[in-house]
């Protein structure tokens, strides 16, 4: 992947992987069009990345979906690059839940719905506008492939993202839409409000992802999460009985 002179849509993009990411994209020439549920987080973002557009959207609404898209299509129409980031992980203990179903629903519509729904959408405007090396980019995660039980729709939407990337990757070969799939292990962040201080450094990390983007790499993965999208199937095994021991 080119990574410079591009024009890319981040979701959220306020904190975590999200922002480091686009810290780095903006800082090496893109323009760089973010959103988030947190208004005075993306407010901060611009503050200290000058050029950088943002919106207040939550993607687990299909109208704010549709919203983003048009939004970004409207603010940069030449918007080549998609990077479905936005994600939430929550404990859920299956025996003590009371909680309705709306709120399952959320976490599987923010991390499953969204990437496919704003994928097809931007396939579809890249595709009527002949666009020049297009890029879709979902981030899943290292527990796709080794759920932890704790955190099971996480753990499951994660795995569907990454078939779906599959699928997307191979009905797309043969056109100019390149798909890429991140795959993050536990990183220093506060996603499922967890302590992540076993993870890798969020810096680190993202400094790793960028040198594989640029090296052309379609899957990437780092650590665990290396280990884990490459293991067979005794290993997964193993690495499932490690990870919930």
């Amino acid at each position: 992947m080119n990574l410079t002179q591009q024009t890319i849509l981040l979701t959220g993009g306020g904190s975590g992987i999200g922002l480091a990411l686009a810290e780095r994209l903006h800082a090496v020439g893109n323009t760089v069009l973010i959103c988030g549920r947190d208004a005075a987080k993306l407010q901060a973002a611009a503050e200290r990345l000058p050029g950088l557009r943002t919106l207040v959207c939550d993607v687990a609404q299909t109208a704010e979906r549709q919203r983003l898209f048009e939004w970004a299509t409207t603010e940069c129409p030449d918007v080549n690059v998609l990077l479905n980031n936005a994600g939430v992980q929550r404990t859920v203990s299956v025996l003590e839940n009371t909680e309705a179903w709306a709120t399952t629903a959320g976490e599987i519509a923010i991390n499953l719905e969204a990437p496919m729904h704003l994928a097809l959408l931007f396939v579809g405007y890249w595709h009527t506008r002949q666009q020049a090396a297009p890029v879709i980019i979902n981030v899943s995660s290292g527990l796709g492939f080794v759920p932890l039980a704790r955190v099971p729709v996480y753990s499951a939407t994660k795995a569907a993202l990454h078939s779906f990337t599959q699928s997307l990757r191979r009905q797309l070969a043969g056109t100019p839409t390149q798909v890429i799939e991140i795959i993050p292990p536990a990183v220093h962040t506060e996603l499922g409000g967890t302590d992540h201080s076993f993870g890798v450094p969020l810096a680190e990390y993202a400094d790793d992802v960028m040198q594989q983007l640029a090296a052309g790499h379609l899957e990437i993965a780092y650590g665990f999460s290396a280990k884990a999208s490459q293991a067979t199937r005794p290993e997964l095994d193993s690495m499932f009985q490690q990870l919930n021991g």
